[in-house]
């Protein structure tokens, strides 16, 4: 038996899997992101929600947004030594998780788009090169976290038609008080930022709406995607809800930059089970 699991900023999904008669169990927890969490938190976290009692697993492989080097992944992985009874979890970037279950062998571009937003060139084994995400204040162009602050700035600042500012206030009923509340003084302002995207993709026919998605799609693929030398030479594949819902807006913004879309896909659990049976 082993345990899967792949974490980003708002969730995160384990995926308890028997090998030998390919039965899988899943549970879901809130997300674990050992940047923002110490090993006290994370621990706390698993024993509120990670509602199996089986501790002992053969392997543990842990994707997550916040294991970006050996101190941060050393959190993560003694959290997880401690609450589970085996020795030596392996831990990695939620963007080994994208490449893995993106790509699977092949050399290609792998991308998030979800809460956060990240990139890399991988050649079919390892990341060769990655261009740094920076996070919600200074990168994550195209995430969900990125795109809704987008979305609060021309809000608060008078920036969109008047009727989509009305509508924005009649359905969520808060105040500029209470937003800039939320982005300057309460925790994780990414996952409020990105909970506004839903408004987004209900009213994505609205032009000025539509236009902040496809301005923030090219963004991404300008800041992110093209600095990688073979990027117009091999497919650039996507992961993650941002890249799933507004799947549309992103092929013609690729079309645009001249890339070739590889896999859209909402969630890399089913290509990271598929790439841990072949191992």
């Amino acid at each position: 038996m082993i345990l899967i699991a792949d974490s980003g900023s708002t969730k995160t999904t384990w995926c308890l899997l028997d090998k030998e008669n390919g039965e899988k169990k899943f549970i879901q927890t809130r997300g674990i992101n050992p940047y923002y969490q110490d090993e006290e938190t994370i621990i706390r976290t698993l024993k509120e929600e990670f509602n199996d009692n089986r501790r002992k697993f053969d392997s543990i492989f842990f994707y997550s947004a916040g294991c970006a080097n050996p101190e941060i992944n050393k959190t993560a992985r003694n959290a997880l030594v401690r609450f589970f009874e085996t020795g030596h979890p392996e831990v990695q970037s939620d963007l080994m998780a994208a490449a893995h279950a993106l790509c699977a062998d092949n050399e290609g571009i792998a991308c998030i788009l979800g809460t956060g937003s990240n990139s890399c060139h991988y050649d079919g084994t390892r990341i060769i090169e990655s261009v740094p995400p920076l996070g919600f204040i200074l990168g994550d162009e195209g995430s969900g976290a990125v795109i809704g602050k987008k979305l609060l700035s021309d809000i608060l600042k008078n920036q969109l038609p008047g009727d989509i500012t009305q509508l924005f206030f009649d359905t969520f009923k808060t105040s500029a008080t209470e937003i800039l509340d939320h982005i300057y003084k309460q925790p994780f302002p990414n996952r409020y930022a990105a909970g506004f995207t839903k408004f987004i993709s209900d009213h994505i026919s609205h032009p000025s709406l539509y236009a902040l998605v496809r301005n923030a799609f090219d963004e991404f693929l300008v800041r992110n995607v093209l600095q990688y030398k073979k990027a117009r030479s091999l497919p650039v594949h996507f992961t993650g809800s941002i890249a799933f819902y507004f799947h549309k807006i992103l092929k013609e913004s690729l079309k645009f930059r001249n890339l070739t879309p590889g896999k859209i896909i909402k969630d890399p659990m089913p290509g990271l089970i598929d790439y841990h049976v072949r191992q």
